[in-house]
């Protein structure tokens, strides 16, 4: 599955990241919020039953770090998805606000 993943920023509420395949009208998404001035909260990850299992909700956590990365924010992973995602990169708590299973 050949992805466009692309960040749709609401200002400074926050916004979402879209996975999209090409032909298709379905649409994956991870929701974010900031709660502080460089905080993203990685709120609710959603994939389509059929994209289940084809790497789309990682590769939207993936997007998410590579901006923290850049953009010198962290994430509060509220989303349990992305808590998974993070307890399983430990390379990742660079970027990350608190400990995988401290943030609920």
């Amino acid at each position: 599955m050949r992805l466009t993943i692309s960040r749709e920023d609401d200002g400074a509420d926050g916004g979402r990241y879209v996975a999209r395949a090409a032909g298709e009208r379905a649409e994956a998404e991870l929701v974010y919020s900031r709660p502080g001035p460089d905080i993203v909260s990685a709120d609710h990850t959603g994939v389509p039953d059929a994209w289940s299992g084809h790497g789309v909700g990682g590769a939207l956590v993936d997007a998410l770090v590579a901006d923290a990365r850049s953009e010198g924010f962290r994430i509060l992973p509220r989303c349990p998805f992305v808590r998974a995602r993070y307890a399983s990169h430990p390379e990742w708590s660079d970027v990350f606000a608190t400990p995988p299973d401290a943030a609920r």
